[in-house]
């Protein structure tokens, strides 16, 4: 059964701008872009080395975000046969996995599709940037389509 309803999770990486052109290249379907902000902690944010506040805001990065996925969007949109697509972006600050799962149940989404990270990377960079995709595989109550 074809899906109404395509999440893709962007994280700015080359993969998951792949996994944006898949989704559009392969479903023909609503389709969400979700960029998670990672919160930083109080200490992290603004002002710890001398005032300069070196990481901006949240507020700062969201918009941030924001403007990286509107690109990453109109990016894959170019490259697809379907350039007239209506593409809904949404940024949210949380935990990624989580965040995503909770989009899932609260946005009827039925298929998500997101980047996988492999390659050349060492055994303990792979377990820590795959811990996302780990996550939303084993947790999602819908199909997941992990982008390599």
């Amino acid at each position: 059964m074809a899906p109404s309803h395509v999440l893709v999770a962007l994280d700015g990486s080359p993969l998951a701008e792949d996994a944006l052109a898949y989704a559009l290249e392969t479903f023909d379907c609503r389709v969400t872009v979700l960029n998670v902000v990672t919160p930083l902690d109080e200490g992290m944010s603004e002002g710890n080395v001398l005032g300069a506040g070196v990481l901006g805001t949240d507020e700062e990065r969201v918009r941030t975000a924001r403007e990286r996925a509107q690109k990453a969007v109109a990016t894959a949109r170019d490259g697809s046969a379907e350039s007239d697509r209506t593409v809904e972006t949404v940024v949210e600050v949380g935990d990624p996995a989580e965040t995503i799962l909770e989009f899932v149940d609260e946005h009827d989404v039925d298929h998500v599709v997101m980047g996988g990270h492999g390659g050349d990377r060492g055994r303990l960079a792979r377990r820590l940037l795959g811990t996302v995709s780990t996550a939303v595989v084993g947790e999602a109550p819908v199909t997941v389509t992990v982008v390599r």
